[in-house]
Parts: C-alpha cells; sequence; structure tokens
C-alpha cells in the first residue's frame, strides 16, 4: 500500500517522497487510518518498522485538517521519549515531513540550560519531543501548559518504564488535556505496559505486527566464536578485510568503548564513541560524522541501543554480548530497517556461551557459526572437562592435605604424650 492511498495533503506527500518513501510498513497502514480518525492506539512493532512515521505523518495531517494559532507556553503535540537520542532522532524526522509546512519542532531534555528552553516554550511550539525528566521540570516551574494539548505519544514506553520514569511519566499524563487523543507505542507488551496502557488510554485500537522478541528477515546474524583478548584483534580485521564502510558496535562498558576507538583509529579506521559520559555535543557530533561517512565506526554502549535511525546502515557488531537477552534485538534492529537488508554480528567468547544461548531461545533460532583461522577458541566441552578434572584434583589433593595434616597431628600429639611421660618419671626418681 502506498502512501498515497491515505490522501495526505500534498505537502506531506511531497516531503513523504523527498524522504524517499514509497510503500508503506505494516504498522504504519494499521495506526495511520486508526490516528486519522481520532482513535486512541496501543501499538507494538519490532523497532525499525516506521513507528515515527505512523504517529508523526496523521498528527502532521490532522494539523492541517483542523489549524490552530500557535499560543503562548501550549503545544498542540507533545511526544514523550526515553533519551536525548531518540527526542533528537524524532525532532529529525518530524521537520523532515513537516518541510513544506508552517510548523514549529521542539526538543526538550536535560544537558541544555533550562532557561535556553522555556524561552523558545514561552513563544509557544507546534510540536514537542520530550524526554519525561527535564520536561517535567518545566511543568512545575509553569513554562509549559499541557491543558491545550491535542496529541499526546509515549514512543518506547516500555523503556522509559525500564529506566525508572513510571512516575515521571504519570504525573506528566496527570496535567495532559484528559479530552486530548493518545497513543502508546512499545516494543513489548509487558504487564508494566499493560496497566499503563489501561490507565491513560480510552478503548484504545489494539495495534501488534509481529511476533514479539522476533529479528527482522531482513537482517542476517551471524556468530564469530573468539577469545575474549582477541575480539580487538578480529573486528578490526573484518572491517578491513571485507572492506566495511559503515559499522555500528556494542560493547558492554564505557571504558571498553573508549579503548576500542582509540586502536581502532590507530589501525587506520576512522572512528568515534558514543556513551553516557561524554557530553552532549560531542555524542551529537560522533553521530553526525558517522552519518556522513566522516568515520567508519561508531561504537556505543547500550545508551544508543534504541532510537538510533542511521539509513542504509549495513552492518552491527556486537563487541559484546549484552546482559539482557532483550537487548539484543533492540541492538540489531538498528540494521535491517524499512525493508532493507542489513548484517548482525556477534563477536563471542568461551565465557558467553551461556548468554549466546539465552538469545537463541529468545529469538526461536540457531545462529550460524564462523571460525576464522587464527582466531580458533577451544572446545567449550574440553575446557569444561578440564575445570572438572582440575576441580576433582583439588578435592583428592585436599583430602590427602587432610590426611596428611591428621597424622602429622596425631604424631605430634603422641612426640608431646611421650615428653611429658619421660619429665613425670624423671621427677619421680629425683624425688626418691
Amino acid at each position: 500500500m502506498r502512501f498515497e492511498s491515505f490522501s495526505f495533503a500534498p505537502e506531506i506527500l511531497r516531503a513523504i517522497s523527498e524522504c524517499g518513501y514509497q510503500k508503506m510498513t505494516p504498522v504504519q497502514q494499521q495506526a495511520i487510518p486508526a490516528i486519522r480518525r481520532g482513535q486512541d492506539v496501543l501499538a507494538s512493532a519490532q523497532t525499525g518498522t516506521g513507528k515515527t512515521a505512523a504517529f508523526a505523518l496523521p498528527i502532521l495531517q490532522k494539523m492541517i485538517d483542523k489549524p490552530s494559532e500557535t499560543q503562548r507556553s501550549n503545544t498542540r503535540a507533545l511526544i514523550l521519549t526515553p533519551t536525548r537520542e531518540l527526542a533528537s532522532q524524532i525532532a529529525d524526522n518530524i521537520n523532515d515531513y513537516s518541510k513544506h509546512m508552517q510548523v514549529s519542532v521542539l526538543t526538550i531534555y536535560g544537558g541544555v540550560k533550562l532557561e535556553t528552553q522555556a524561552q523558545k516554550i514561552k513563544r509557544g511550539v507546534d510540536i514537542i519531543v520530550a524526554t519525561p525528566g527535564r520536561l517535567l521540570e518545566h511543568i512545575q516551574a509553569c513554562n509549559l501548559n499541557l491543558s491545550n494539548v491535542d496529541f499526546m505519544v509515549l514512543d518506547e514506553a516500555d523503556r522509559m518504564l525500564d529506566m525508572g520514569f513510571v512516575s515521571d511519566i504519570q504525573k506528566v499524563l496527570q496535567a495532559v488535556n484528559k479530552n486530548s487523543q493518545k497513543m502508546l507505542f512499545s516494543a513489548t507488551f509487558s504487564s508494566s505496559v499493560k496497566k499503563l496502557a489501561n490507565d491513560f488510554l480510552d478503548k484504545p485500537k489494539l495495534i501488534s505486527v509481529d511476533k514479539q522478541n522476533t529479528t527482522a528477515d531482513t537482517v542476517s546474524q551471524v556468530v564469530y566464536p573468539v577469545e575474549q583478548r582477541r575480539k580487538r584483534e578480529l573486528v578490526s580485521e573484518l572491517i578491513g578485510k571485507k572492506n566495511w564502510k559503515q559499522v555500528l558496535i556494542f560493547t558492554a562498558t564505557r571504558d571498553a568503548a573508549d579503548k576500542l576507538v582509540k586502536e581502532l583509529n590507530l589501525d587506520g579506521i576512522p572512528s568515534s564513541v558514543v556513551h553516557g559520559e561524554k557530553a552532549q555535543g560531542n555524542r551529537r557530533r560522533a553521530l553526525r560524522e558517522f552519518k556522513e561517512g566522516k568515520v567508519r565506526v561508531l561504537v556505543a554502549t547500550e545508551v544508543a541501543a534504541r532510537g538510533l535511525d542511521i539509513q542504509d546502515l549495513e552492518y552491527v557488531v556486537n563487541y559484546d554480548l549484552p546482559f539482557l537477552a532483550e537487548d539484543y534485538v533492540h541492538r540489531i534492529g538498528r540494521t535491517g530497517r524499512a525493508g532493507k537488508s542489513g548484517v548482525a554480528i556477534s563477536l563471542v567468547s568461551r565465557e558467553e556461551e551461556r548468554t549466546l544461548a539465552d538469545i537463541e531461545k529468545l529469538i526461536g533460532k540457531k545462529l550460524p557459526r564462523i571460525t576464522i583461522a587464527g582466531y580458533e577458541v577451544g572446545s567449550r566441552d574440553l575446557l569444561i572437562k578440564h575445570l572438572q578434572t582440575r576441580r576433582s584434583f583439588a578435592k583428592k589433593q585436599n583430602r590427602q592435605d587432610n590426611v596428611s595434616e591428621q597424622v602429622i597431628g596425631e604424631r605430634n600429639m603422641q612426640g608431646r604424650r611421650v615428653k611429658v611421660k619421660n619429665s613425670s618419671n624423671a621427677k619421680i626418681k629425683k624425688s626418691k
């Protein structure tokens, strides 16, 4: 189904065409008509399936259908997201969709002066994309009035709840116009998401286009077994020999990310890093340079696992497997988006085999393994057998040591008894 089928305004269709969109994705086909009809929506869809366009395009169309003057300290549409990166990405997309309209879009998140944002809010804005904590600060400071909001969207709702934003979200919802049209988008329908939906949606249209915790068919997944200490060498060799141009790599820690970027740059592979300790300006610059092709590799921690929308991203590498199996799905969802193909590579050490098994159980498939000559990993079964043998030997040795100590102890005791006896005999003879 094409976007022309839904009778969007010419200025929206023109922008969609300039974005390169042609056919609608399943979530767009179901969500757009429901939102156009004014229904609340509860949608679960695989990451990378075009959720932003699914709610942004019909909201923009309804703004055209029912124009309204921008009021000071007010907004017509409010979109809540869990992270600054996702807020910026959504705002960029909406600016692209509305480039031929007179629509103002503002992002609100931490790391920027409150006063600077307050000045822009007080002038009035059509669409606000915000993180919950910073938005609540503006509400409490009376910088923003949400009583006139027409459209309210919670994006990545499950992630916001996982990050502990439930209290902030509830306070924001209490301030929002009760008659506003509300939409909740989530990667999963957990019990907490369902409870939130029950509290804040009114007879929603239920949309679920993918089985939960499945990976997109457009993503090819492969595992490279490798010792932990050899991972840096292997990833550098893969990128260099295979001439990968745009690679997003996930590490478990900030320290590992910094070290990997340093080593890759020394190997002649231009790389940048994104993680929580980097200033917001540095993170945005790193992402921009990566999108523009100025660097070949972007190394990130879990902070970038959701919300990044990088057109035509071909490769995602799990340098370290995520702590939670569910996060694997979100990580590799950065590639293979909007029907395009992508490749997800996981470097797996022997210590991570159990985590890999959890991931394979979650996604319902066994991932193919490729062994690179020179990077072979010893058999896990042999390692376990070796460890069991060592433990058995240690237990046997421990038992022998205990026996030896017991024998020595008994001998020492006998020696003390003999010494005491001889001493007593000597005292008896002396008294006689």
